[in-house]
Formats: C-alpha cells, structure tokens, sequence
C-alpha cells in the first residue's frame, strides 16, 4: 500500500477522536484528505483501498457501507493541543486555486508582557501528505508544548500538498509556508507575535521547509502579492531528518533500486519541465545552497540508520558549514530510522534526549 496513504489513514484515525474544528477548515480539511487518498478518483475512499488499515478508519464510515464519502469526512472533529494559554485555530491565511490554506496559532501558557518570539512548525509526509495537525502527536505535541511553557507562540502550518499531475511542486510548498510567515508578520500587532523572532522547526519534508525557511532570505520565492512586503527575521531552526540537497543524487543512495537516487525528483519538478529548469529547480529547492557564514544558527537531527533520507545530509550540511564557518550543529541518532524508529537497537541519544535538545536549542537563541 502506498506509505503516504498508510499515513493519511492514520490521521484520519487519530482525527475522529479529537475536538471540534471551524466548519471552513472541516471542509478544506475533507478535501485534503479525498484528493490525496482517493486513488480512483471517484469521490470516496473505499475498504479496498484503505486495505489493512480499515479496521483503524472504519469508525468513520457513519453507515456502515464500507465507504469514507466527504460528508463523512467532514464530520471528523479536527485535533489542537491540550494547552493552557490561548490558541487561535484554523486561522485562513491564504487562498490558492488548489486549496485554501490554514494556520494554528498556539500562546504560551503564561500571559506576555511583550510580543512573543513565534516557532513555525512544518510537518512530514513526503511534501505529498501530512497537515498542522500533526502536531497534536507524540514528539511534536511534546516539543510544543515545552516551547508554549518557555515563552514562545508556535504556528503550525498547512501547505499544498504535491501532486502526481505537476500542478503543485515542492517549490509551491515552500511558498506556502514563507507566505504563512508574511502573514503573521503583517497581522503581528494584532497576533502579539515578533516578527524580528521567528524560528522555523519541520520533520522529513517539513525539515527541507524549515531548513528553506531559515536560509533563504524572507523576500526569496515570493508568493501571494498581497502579502509580499511584509518583512520578517529567522533567529534559528531545527530539522528533523529533512534533506538538504537534491543535487547530489549520492546522498540517497542507500540502495540499488532503480531510480531510489532521485526518489524526490518527481516532486520538484512541475509539469512540462525542461532538462535547463531541472537542474535550476534541484539546486533551488536544496538548502544546503543558501548557507552562509552569517546564516542563522541550525540544527540537523538525523538518524544512521535512514533509508528514507539518509544520515549523509546531515554531513553534508556539515562539511558546507565547516568551509563557510557557518553556525550549524548536527546530532547523530544510532540505530534510528526515520521518524526515530528503532532499527536492531535501541536509539541513541533517546526521543526524549532527542526533544529535549531540539527545545533547548530554541530556547538557547531565544
């Protein structure tokens, strides 16, 4: 079964259980989850194709026929953190032809004197999958919920997925989530957010979006107009097994299946691309290239046992790093997959070492 369903399944599940949610997002929210999981193209997720993960989503299926339709979906209740400080949800802050995009935004548990320096958070799932709501899980939940403790308001962000037909492109993701950050700078007397602080944190592809976010400069890859001039600073950020360059092909090469060199390939590229534009769209979308000496600080998290994107980014982020004399610090986690599974041992450093690092360093360049 194709993994970014089994993932978009999975959400659908944790999802069912949780809180209510604006009816304009639970019905963006349907439409995210039909157009990326609806492999047939007719309207509804079906036994079949949902195979072994049924038994988890069929709570869903409201009738009892076997079939997720998008009403259906759309009576799924939509997850935020258990805080204790404000949260303003399901904050539309752009539209585009291919979806309406929404933002969370989440206040430090203690009220603030100040405005507050602002952690964007970028999820997973191959640029093709995943929504904000990712955060609500696990390691992130636990992460935001330190960085709420200690002062700083975290957005979580959804962007257009990719999709097979060309239409939308990793390129697309990354706008989306600059634009994000142009719209809080421009709304940030009234969100109570510093636009002069804003750290970028993302995981697998959202750590590629955070990376991008970080280095590259806040006019670069513009996107909405309306929100082009609004000017923003990156104090730091941390990557969670995200790639940083596409251009080496050799930094994937875990294997000798055909092809697993430029898995990503197709995701970067929109249609109609020429042979010039590729290798212009690889260099673009690889954040090793954006490095300078004066970049802000960095920290790539990254496990050596990874076949998804391997431990090889990490070095070689490094090795650019060590020639520019830029800040970059990497922690290698042994006998980690990714998304920190276990492989033979058990991890090194542990997840939570893992969590408690990745918010110190926040909080270390707060």
């Amino acid at each position: 079964m194709n993994r970014h369903r089994i993932t978009i399944i999975a959400c659908l599940v944790l999802l069912a259980m949780s809180t209510i949610a604006q009816a304009d997002y639970a019905g963006a929210f349907a439409a995210r989850k039909m157009t990326h999981t609806d492999s047939d193209g007719n309207g509804q997720i079906d036994k079949q194709e949902a195979g072994q993960q049924w038994a988890r989503v069929k709570a869903l299926d409201a009738n009892g026929d076997e079939v997720l339709t998008l009403k259906e979906l759309k009576a799924v209740k939509i997850p935020s953190l258990a805080t204790q400080g404000e949260k303003k949800l399901n904050v539309l802050y752009k539209q585009t032809p291919e979806a309406d995009l929404y933002l969370d935004l989440y206040y430090p548990t203690a009220k603030q004197q100040q405005k507050c320096p602002l952690v964007v958070y970028t999820h997973g799932g191959g640029w093709a999958a995943g929504s904000k709501d990712g955060i609500v899980r696990g390691s992130f939940a636990t992460v935001a919920s330190e960085l709420l403790e200690h002062g700083f308001c975290v957005a979580t962000v959804n962007y257009r997925l990719w999709r097979p037909d060309g239409k939308v492109a990793m390129r697309d993701c990354v706008i989306d989530c600059k634009d994000a950050i142009r719209y809080l700078s421009k709304n940030s007397d009234s969100l109570g957010i510093d636009p002069q602080r804003v750290f970028s944190f993302g995981d697998s592809a959202g750590g590629q979006i955070a990376q991008m976010l970080l280095l590259t400069a806040p006019d670069a890859l513009p996107g909405d107009a309306s929100l082009s001039e609004y000017d923003y600073k990156m104090v730091a950020g941390v990557s969670w097994y995200g790639p940083c360059d596409f251009e080496n092909t050799e930094l994937f090469n875990h294997d000798d299946r055909e092809g697993f060199r430029d898995r990503f390939g197709p995701r970067i590229l929109p249609a109609g691309s020429t042979p010039d534009q590729k290798a212009k769209l690889y260099r673009e979308m690889s954040p090793v290239n954006y490095l300078r000496q004066d970049s802000p600080p960095l920290l790539m998290i990254q496990g050596d046992k990874d076949t998804t994107i391997p431990v090889k980014h990490a070095y070689r982020m490094q090795q650019q790093a060590e020639q520019l004399k830029a800040p970059v610090e990497i922690l290698i986690v042994h006998n980690a997959g990714h998304n920190w599974r276990r492989v033979g041992e058990d991890i090194t450093p542990s997840r939570q070492v893992i969590e408690q690092r990745t918010v110190k360093f926040f909080i270390d360049h707060k």
